[in-house]
């Protein structure tokens, strides 16, 4: 039922949505991988950067598609859970009393393990005007403990002016979705980090 209820929401909502009112562009749609698992990394301005990845791929993939959220916002008040476990299938961790049950990393490793796939912002919180911040050393954990699972790194563009932080009404600007071809970084935590930076940055920059 949960899997039904998402693909009528995404087919019958969303993609109209970001197609006709956003008028969302995708470049680089064949680096997305056609089976699972993956991660797929981005920058992070808006509520409407969850949705707009999700609206890239078919409808039977979604189940199989999570995106990392923060527990203790995404699933606080029952409505505001359904919504984020229903209709968008989120990956909750926590940010708080963290501890070796609940640790973001081992929820994530377990995603991967059973063929899921993950949405991540690596930055842990929005941009600011848009820019992609610092990372935050999980992925490079990630990447590290799960080096056969690909990372695929994107650039979201105008998502935020679309639905600024503090709004809840989207105005339409055209954004875009850049998406590069997947990778296997190595190295040190630190390469690897600098490195998955560095392909979100080449995004940006690209024309």
């Amino acid at each position: 039922m949960r899997r039904a209820l998402q693909a009528v929401f995404f087919a019958a909502l969303v993609r109209p949505f970001l197609t006709l009112f956003i008028g969302l562009r995708v470049r680089g749609r064949e680096h997305l991988p056609a089976a699972d698992p993956f991660v797929l990394i981005a920058n992070h301005t808006s509520h409407l950067d969850t949705v707009a990845l999700l609206s890239l791929f078919p409808l039977r993939r979604l189940g199989r598609i999570r995106p990392v959220a923060a527990a203790d916002y995404f699933l606080a008040g029952k409505a505001r859970a359904w919504v984020s476990r229903t209709l968008f299938n989120i990956l909750p961790v926590a940010r708080r009393k963290v501890t070796r049950a609940n640790n973001p990393l081992a929820v994530m490793r377990a995603a991967l393990a059973v063929g899921e796939s993950l949405i991540l912002f690596p930055e842990g919180t929005r941009g600011q005007n848009g820019e992609p911040g610092r990372f935050l050393p999980g992925v490079a954990h990630l990447a590290e403990a799960c080096p056969e699972v690909p990372i695929v790194p994107a650039y979201l563009v105008n998502l935020g002016r679309s639905l600024p932080k503090g709004t809840v009404l989207p105005v339409p600007f055209f954004a875009e979705v850049r998406l590069g071809p997947p990778l296997h970084p190595t190295g040190t935590r630190d390469e690897i980090l600098a490195a998955l930076e560095a392909a979100v940055s080449e995004l940006r920059d690209a024309e």
